[in-house]
């Protein structure tokens, strides 16, 4: 519960961040998708217009997830808070245990005996003081920064094929390819943190993504 603690929060956690991948993937693939291969091989101008398109979206996106990470930093901040001052106020001894028992896993709560809560609550009291309002600390804007980049290295290479490639048709099957191959490596990684069968879960998130980009079009996204 102490403020000037490491933020909990791993920006490059699988968990956290396999939403962020998947959708700026879906975003790449609605702009790699439509693009028209005999009307790009006629006019190369259409794919510049599409790169520039998918990157944009593409730090957009980051630039949106890296906010929304700020502000999480934030909200956690605040609960601290408000468990801080709410320990600080308890009446008595056996309300502020209902406060640290509020904050952890209901399995560990149950298994904590009252001396057990009792002992941290001393040494929780024993803290110094946090600060009165949340503030971001320079781990946590190096964290934004952090989901800024994965989000934008990761989806990426998806638009390489149309930089260096002349061959429209052969550039857009390599990057169709490396979309499989992201969107099956996300599932992957998604699979092994969550304890579930990583080749399945690869798979199915290859399925999701491609079904995602079909609906996407199909809705004029």
């Amino acid at each position: 519960m102490a403020m000037s603690e490491k933020s909990s929060k791993r920006f490059l956690e699988p968990s956290d961040r396999v939403a962020e991948v998947l959708f700026g993937l879906i975003m790449v693939l609605t702009f790699t998708g439509s693009l028209s291969v005999s009307e790009a091989q006629a006019d190369r101008s259409e794919v510049r217009t599409m790169l520039i398109g998918a990157l944009g979206c593409n730090i957009a996106w980051g630039v949106i997830d890296g906010i929304l990470y700020l502000m999480g930093c934030l909200a956690e901040q605040g609960n601290r808070l408000r468990a801080w001052r709410a320990l600080k106020k308890a009446s008595s001894p056996t309300v502020a245990h209902e406060v640290i028992a509020s904050l952890l896993p209901p399995k560990m709560a149950e298994l904590l005996t009252p001396v057990e809560y009792e002992a941290v609550r001393l040494k929780l009291v024993k803290l110094p003081e946090p600060p009165a309002r949340p503030w971001l600390r320079k781990d946590e804007w190096l964290g934004a920064v952090g989901v800024f980049l994965w989000v934008f290295v990761t989806t990426f290479p998806v638009a390489i094929p149309f930089i260096f490639m002349h061959d429209i048709q052969r550039a857009m099957r390599m990057s169709n390819g490396i979309a499989v191959v992201l969107l099956f490596v996300t599932g992957y990684a998604f699979g092994r943190c969550s304890e579930y069968h990583p080749w399945l879960t690869g798979l199915a998130m290859v399925l999701l993504g491609s079904a995602l980009v079909g609906l996407t079009m199909a809705l004029g996204g």
